[in-house]
């Protein structure tokens, strides 16, 4: 994948965050959990790098309608860079073929968050189906990651609340165990923001509650991720950042529409503005983040905010509290 520009000299170079060299990633999938009540069981996949260990976890919720199957250039990267990603394939996803009047959809962002919570409980099963992870993983340092729907989805997990449709209660379904995140292209407020459309068929959307996300988290934003689910515009899915005590920093892609230049796969058909230089500034971004964020090593995260502060870089600008 190419090279980020730099800041000084507009041609590639070196990148603004640099990581460890990477190591080869074992993956296996899928690995299966047990889910009862959720009409199908937890269906998981697990890659971590050949060698290391401390490695922390990264659970990462896939966007509505993909699978375990998507963003590989995040969980590649990210499993290269010393962390065990684990991506669980919720109930929307096209590979299951829910009916449109199936039941549990209403609950599907409270599915989505059980799988998630379901990995952590059932870790002990993802760890002994990986050959040569046993003993490595770092349970204590998790986070929770998410693209679009999912997110929502990590969000919930670090103190975001819902509105549940059928109960009309924002529960506080936050998991001590993540104590970080990264949440990619996720849905802002609702209510007058909403388009007609995601009002009515996503209910999940009408009324969320940033002020309990008091958990630590890098969001990250495209400038032209102008979504049919607002009327607000591009500006829409940077709320996560403003509106979140916990959102600590907001990394805006110049010119990204909502695939971020393609992280949801590497042939991905939806991506409407591939650009192999912003998934790579990216995959560098979250990674030091990560890093920083889990108190491994904070030189990279420094490096990234230096090159990225103001409007100096091409690609995009980096934004703390």
């Amino acid at each position: 994948m190419t090279t980020p520009v730099t800041a000084a000299t507009g041609t590639p170079g070196a990148a603004p965050a640099p990581a460890p060299a990477p190591a080869p990633v074992v993956s296996v999938k899928p690995v299966v959990l047990p889910a009862p009540g959720r009409g199908e069981d937890l269906r998981v996949r697990v890659s971590a790098p050949a060698t290391g260990s401390g490695l922390p976890l990264v659970l990462l919720s896939h966007g509505y309608g993909s699978s375990l199957e998507g963003y590989g250039p995040l969980a590649d990267h990210w499993a290269a860079h010393g962390f065990v990603v684990v991506q669980p394939t919720h109930l929307d996803s096209r590979t299951l073929g829910l009916s449109a009047d199936d039941p549990r959809r209403p609950r599907m962002w409270r599915f989505r968050v059980e799988d998630m919570q379901r990995v952590l409980d059932g870790f002990d099963v993802l760890e002994a189906a990986v050959p040569g992870l046993a003993g490595r993983p770092d349970r204590s340092r998790v986070a929770a990651a998410g693209h679009s729907f999912g997110g929502q989805t990590a969000g919930v997990l670090l103190g975001l609340r819902v509105r549940d449709p059928e109960t009309g209660t924002a529960e506080d379904l936050s998991d001590p165990r993540v104590t970080t995140g990264v949440l990619l292209a996720t849905a802002g407020t609702g209510g007058d923001d909403l388009t007609p459309f995601a009002a009515e068929n996503l209910p999940w959307l009408r009324d969320p509650d940033f002020s309990h996300l008091t958990t630590p988290a890098l969001v990250v934003a495209g400038d032209r991720d102008d979504l049919p689910l607002t009327v607000r515009g591009a500006d829409w899915t940077t709320d996560p950042y403003r509106l979140s005590p916990g959102a600590e920093s907001l990394l805006t892609l110049y010119g990204a529409e909502h695939f971020l230049g393609g992280v949801s796969g590497y042939d991905s058909a939806e991506t409407t503005d591939e650009d192999p230089t912003r998934v790579a500034l990216i995959q560098q971004v979250t990674s030091a983040y990560l890093r920083h964020s889990f108190g491994i090593d904070s030189s990279g995260w420094t490096a990234a905010r230096k090159a990225l502060a103001g409007n100096a870089h091409p690609l995009g600008r980096l934004d703390s509290k």
